[in-house]
């Protein structure tokens, strides 16, 4: 972490640059208004600001409105009771987010110390030359990496600011006070009362980020996690047999770890340190061609701010949550955990939507967890053919790249130092034959057009609207995939073997 600039008094104020001298008029207009919290933050540690908090001495919703007539951009109500407004600025494939409120209090200093952490609590007037307003003394706590609330009862007020102390800390590498881990750790049983969406909210922005797996196991030993995550409670006493090296909890944690690696890997501008590890080398040589696909998937976003990388990291933390309840000795004559990853999918599913997630949303994080085994599946079965990919993609849908990058953690974790290197290779084989299949060959394999419509059929064959349509155009699509179909002609003498028809061509379609 870079430490702060050490002569605050002459900081100087860097706003983005689309705030010209109109928008800056208007953001002012003769009131005091201050940038606050965070951004006021990331200044001093010299980090990019992105979501920029400002406080004014009138409404913030009046003043949102003017800046985003000033910018062009648009603007909405965050919170209509406590005069919030948020101003969203797209430059350059770039966005910010400028939220306006009003003073907490009859002053600024009163505002910042109703405010959740010392390092949040100070300011920068954009109304006079800049200064830093510090009463807490966060300028400090940043120079001694130091996590301290503002006052005794700051997370009592909002317990939601106990998961937000250990995303803070694990992300800008803070210790916590003593008091203020004592204050967090009491938090845990007020969660509960938190709205589903803040509290959503909060725990994505660690999902999301960066030391997912610290942050996890922080949350788990702070007793933050089992308030916001129940189905992860107990999972540190499953014992799993061979190739497995940890019980279910260790394992979950390492793949979230490795995971958090394979992604680095995988970036546009992957991380050299981690590309020259053998094993993550590996993936950069088998799946490196397919970096800007996937970081445009993982970035794609579902719902309101929230990408799809936040989501596949939940999934994670839920892919074995159904071990609880399917081991060997609670399904007579199954196998260790059969069917785990339909009752943990099902576990998900009712998770996501307790947290407030979107309905589609849940179905994505759903169908990573109850697809995680697929990939490995088709490593067993020593070959993946178009058909097979085809069926994968079918059944997933866009889950199945989450999907494949998630099986690739679960196998590093796994075998943890036991690493069959044969078999690595073997999987990462299998993973970009469906990367291959789904960025490249799409409309060749994933999404083949079909040469006759269900119209066609019906009308060639004298069918009626039904199951046994549709049933004929899958059947149509899969044998097109393994290359049994390729005309028009083909596809109906196909459908007229299928449907037994006189003149069928037998060759095809068997």
């Amino acid at each position: 972490m870079k430490p702060p600039n050490p002569s605050p008094t002459v900081l100087a104020l860097r706003l983005p640059p689309f705030f010209d001298e109109a928008a800056v008029g208007q953001l002012i207009r003769g009131r005091s208004v201050y940038l606050v919290g965070g951004a006021v933050r990331d200044l001093l540690l010299g980090r990019a600001a992105y979501d920029l908090d400002f406080a004014t001495e009138e409404s913030g919703l009046q003043v949102g409105r003017r800046v985003a007539e000033a910018l062009q951009a648009h603007f909405y109500a965050l919170d209509a009771e406590r005069d919030v407004g948020r101003v969203l600025v797209t430059r350059e494939n770039r966005r910010w987010t400028l939220d306006f409120a009003s003073l907490r209090g009859p002053s600024i200093e009163e505002d910042l110390r109703a405010r959740d952490f010392a390092i949040n609590s100070m300011a920068i007037p954009v109304h006079s030359p800049p200064r830093l307003i510090d009463p807490l003394g966060g300028e400090s706590d940043l120079r001694d990496h130091l996590l301290r609330a503002s006052s005794p009862s700051a997370i009592s007020d909002d317990p939601v600011r106990s998961v937000r102390a250990v995303r803070l800390a694990v992300q800008l590498g803070l210790r916590m006070e003593r008091e203020t881990r004592e204050q967090v750790r009491s938090g845990a049983s007020r969660l509960g009362a938190i709205a589903p969406e803040r509290l959503r909210d909060e725990f994505f922005r660690i999902l999301n980020g960066p030391r997912v797996a610290a942050a996890i196991r922080t949350l788990m030993s702070l007793r933050l996690l089992p308030a916001m995550v129940p189905e992860v409670v107990g999972l540190d006493t499953i014992v799993q047999p061979p190739p497995h090296v940890h019980d279910v909890w260790s394992h979950t944690l390492l793949l979230m770890d490795r995971l958090e690696l394979l992604l680095a890997v995988l970036a546009p501008l992957p991380e050299e340190e981690v590309s020259a590890d053998v094993i993550l080398g590996l993936v950069s040589l088998r799946l490196g061609r397919f970096r800007e696909r996937i970081s445009g998937h993982l970035q794609e976003m579902l719902a309101d701010e929230r990408p799809v990388r936040g989501l596949l990291f939940l999934s994670g933390l839920l892919h074995d949550a159904g071990k609880s309840e399917t081991s060997s000795a609670k399904i007579s004559g199954a196998g260790p955990f059969s069917g785990h990853e339909e009752l943990g999918g099902e576990w998900a599913l009712h998770r996501a939507l307790a947290l407030r997630f979107s309905k589609e949303e849940a179905e994505r994080i759903t169908r990573t967890v109850r697809g995680h085994m697929r990939p490995l599946q088709l490593l067993r079965a020593g070959q993946v053919p178009p058909l097979a990919v085809y069926r994968y993609f079918r059944g997933l849908g866009p889950a199945g790249v989450d999907v494949s990058l998630l099986s690739l953690a679960d196998f590093l974790a796994i075998y943890g130092t036991t690493l069959p290197q044969p078999a690595w290779a073997s999987l990462l084989d299998v993973v970009r034959t469906l990367l291959e299949g789904y960025f490249e060959r799409r409309t060749e394999i994933v999404e083949p057009p079909p040469y006759v419509n269900g119209d066609e059929l019906m009308a060639t064959f004298g069918l009626r609207p039904g199951p046994q349509v549709g049933e004929l155009l899958e059947a149509l699509r899969e044998a097109q995939v393994a290359g049994q179909v390729s005309s028009k002609g083909e596809a109906l003498s196909f459908a007229r073997g299928r449907l037994g028809l006189a003149g069928a061509t037998t060759a095809i379609g068997q």
